[in-house]
């Protein structure tokens, strides 16, 4: 069930996770609040057991800001992603929900242009918008399914490899028109709460990463759409809920519940013999890349001790 307290359900309802990042949700919030309509939207802060004062400075920066949409739910354990969206989504009933990171901020008109996406074809369950840096420059947020074969061309990190096996790689061409990807970053995205109703809530065994493509593929297998917006636009301030893509750039050892999440999706979608098709074909990259490394040619791009962690899951 998705629907929360209130007899008449909202328009819109906005989640916004904090995990001890006050300041970042309420950059957020400065940007969300002037695209809501107070009568008909709300904006929910689920504060994921921060354990400081995160909720209460939110709750009081709030009302000095009189920003009447915003409500603060504090969840009773961190349980990840999933798991703090859902507690979001339970506490309030509305049409469609926006699912925003906490180092997110809205441009103008984007709210706007994802609902009437919606409104405008009744198939769409999930649309999502560009996510951009700062300056405009436009990330990478749609993508095709991992597969054992994607495994392979992100463990080699060789190019020609890539060229080849191009149908497989993970990543989608960022677009200037609308399109409909095989998933989409959840950094932001609305959902219409039909599809939360057929498909159920996200996965709380995902903690954090691969919840948003096993949602998509959810979803796609109900039958809804799901389509990309390029003209709604929010900035994502990459990392500043996670420090996995610091560490990733880094080359330092992600978390283990990244891995977790990586072959909890797998063998959702392909079983336990994907999973391990999966894991063989990113060690065979993985002899690829180091091959090519001990005699000079490439750089290491592999995360510390990745190989260990693939096969731990």
């Amino acid at each position: 069930m998705t629907s929360g307290v209130g007899a008449r359900p909202l328009r819109l309802a906005a989640i916004v996770l904090n995990y001890r990042t006050p300041a970042l949700v309420l950059d957020c919030l400065a940007s969300l609040v002037p695209e809501l309509d107070p009568a008909r939207d709300a904006a929910v802060v689920v504060d994921n057991a921060s354990g400081d004062e995160s909720a209460e400075a939110i709750r009081r920066c709030a009302a000095e800001s009189s920003w009447k949409t915003v409500r603060v739910v504090e969840s009773p354990r961190n349980g990840g992603f999933a798991a703090g969206n859902n507690v979001g989504i339970r506490s309030v009933s509305a049409q469609a929900y926006l699912l925003l990171n906490s180092d997110t901020l809205v441009r103008p008109g984007a709210i706007a242009r994802l609902f009437e996406t919606l409104e405008a074809d009744p198939a769409v369950g999930i649309v999502s918008p560009r996510l951009e840096w700062p300056d405009e420059t436009p990330q990478v947020s749609c993508f095709r399914l991992h597969n054992p074969t994607s495994e392979l061309i992100y463990a080699a990190g060789t190019g020609l490899i890539r060229r080849l096996l191009e149908r497989w790689d993970v990543p989608l061409p960022i677009s200037d028109s609308p399109f409909e990807p095989a998933w989409t970053s959840f950094a932001a995205v609305m959902i219409r709460a039909a599809v939360l109703d057929q498909v159920g809530l996200l996965d709380e065994g995902f903690f954090m990463y691969y919840e948003d493509e096993d949602y998509c593929r959810r979803t796609r297998r109900a039958g809804w759409r799901i389509s990309h917006e390029p003209r709604a636009r929010v900035v994502h301030l990459r990392g500043g809920t996670s420090p996995v893509k610091a560490l990733s750039a880094a080359r330092k050892r992600r978390p283990r519940y990244y891995y977790a999440s990586r072959s909890r999706c797998f063998r959702k979608a392909y079983g336990p013999a994907g999973l391990f098709a999966a894991n063989l074909f990113y060690s065979v990259g993985r002899a690829i890349a180091w091959s090519r490394e001990l005699v000079g040619d490439k750089l290491p791009h592999a995360a510390e001790r990745e190989l260990l962690d693939v096969w731990r899951g």
